[in-house]
């Protein structure tokens, strides 16, 4: 891999001095699985508003490199080294005692981020923003995408060599939709807990949750088609009104960290772009409840 997997590029490197405040901002730059670039464009522009809206310069991890676009394995490969930096930086922020932000590319990078979060808060949910369940393995996957393993690896299903260690019982699915046959029968016996688009989802969240402390993974296909640019389109999904009542459920909650990907890039004439100001402004209670 080319590069440096921590790149001093904008913000600051791993290693040095904690940021001021609350929050250990991160922009993870590299490879996660990518179909195109865009991502890896998008996670810049995400992580430049969290860091005006937060006030803390993010570290950046990994360099943006061409998307390769293939198999689950090789993809793996080319991305292990960045994300091993990934999981690095978060148990830097962790042992820090800030809270971790992450504007990351792809779902895959939860597969260096999640077992990091299962070791320092093992009481934590993880609560998981997709239209996928991402609850396949290597053994079951039709598609062999990356992103697909990215929830089932830090839940023990199989082995990524970057670990595991979250409990079945802290694993909570929003508004997934688009889920296959093996995913649907984890779900169907209980193993990972669903909850569904529709008008009480804000209240089925909070009786899910029960208070417990959480760390939120957001996918940004969750959101509607079209809401925001996607790599994946899939109907039937949350509106931003929807996320901002999920959001103020969750503040309610001690947020143990929060993580936001698949968010690309598109033309756009404002700074930052028009969509992210808006997909920030639906997350504002759990960025209120990490400043």
């Amino acid at each position: 891999m080319s590069g440096s997997p921590v790149a001093p590029s904008t913000g600051t490197v791993a290693g040095n001095a904690p940021e001021p405040g609350r929050v250990g901002l991160s922009h993870y730059a590299g490879r996660a699985g990518d179909h195109n670039d865009l991502a890896m464009v998008g996670s810049r522009e995400l992580a430049n508003a969290l860091a005006t809206r937060l006030g803390s310069e993010p570290t950046v991890v990994g360099v943006p490199e061409p998307a390769l676009s293939v198999d689950w394995a090789e993809e793996l490969a080319a991305a292990m080294p960045t994300l091993k930096a990934m999981a690095e930086r978060l148990d830097q922020v962790f042992s820090s005692g800030l809270t971790p932000v992450t504007a990351c590319s792809r779902c895959a990078v939860a597969l260096a981020t999640l077992p990091v979060v299962a070791s320092h808060r093992p009481d934590a949910v993880v609560v998981w923003f997709d239209a996928h369940a991402d609850l396949n393995t290597p053994e079951n996957t039709t598609t062999g995408y990356l992103g697909g393993l990215a929830y089932s690896g830090p839940l023990g299903l199989w082995d990524s060599g970057l670990g595991s260690g979250l409990s079945a019982g802290n694993a909570v699915l929003v508004g997934a939709r688009d889920i296959d046959p093996a995913e649907q029968e984890l779900i169907d016996a209980g193993a990972v807990t669903l909850v569904k688009v529709g008008a009480g989802m804000a209240d089925d969240l909070r009786r899910v949750v029960a208070e417990r402390p959480v760390y939120v993974h957001i996918d940004c296909d969750v959101l509607d088609a079209g809401t925001v640019p996607t790599d994946y389109l899939v109907s039937g999904g949350m509106s931003l009104t929807d996320l901002r009542a999920a959001a103020g459920v969750l503040a309610g909650s001690e947020v143990v960290g929060i993580e936001i990907g698949e968010l690309e890039s598109a033309p756009d004439p404002h700074t930052p772009p028009a969509y992210v100001t808006r997909l920030l402004d639906a997350l504002e209670p759990l960025l209120h409840a990490v400043r």
